[in-house]
């Protein structure tokens, strides 16, 4: 007898935004990274949740790009992203 097992895989999505002086790129699935034009990394945005329950987490990264601070939890993507602005 065989089993097949069925694995969901979630891909890299484009961010649902486009906000101005930022570059946000998927970095895994439901997470993306935010850059400035010029390339320095500011930090992530995580979706957490899905459908209506969706919220958007946005951490800036510490000099040094070692650590990370939570800057809060949003109900739109673009908000998470106008932390960084």
């Amino acid at each position: 007898m065989s089993a097949t097992a069925t694995i969901a895989t979630r891909t890299r999505e484009p961010f649902p935004d486009v906000v101005p002086g930022l570059q946000i790129s998927p970095a895994a699935p439901g997470l993306w990274r935010v850059t400035r034009p010029q390339g320095a990394v500011l930090g992530h945005i995580e979706q957490r949740g899905v459908g209506a329950e969706a919220r958007f987490g946005a951490k800036r990264l510490v000099a040094g790009g070692i650590r990370s601070i939570e800057l809060g939890e949003f109900w739109s993507s673009r908000d998470a992203a106008e932390v960084f602005r």
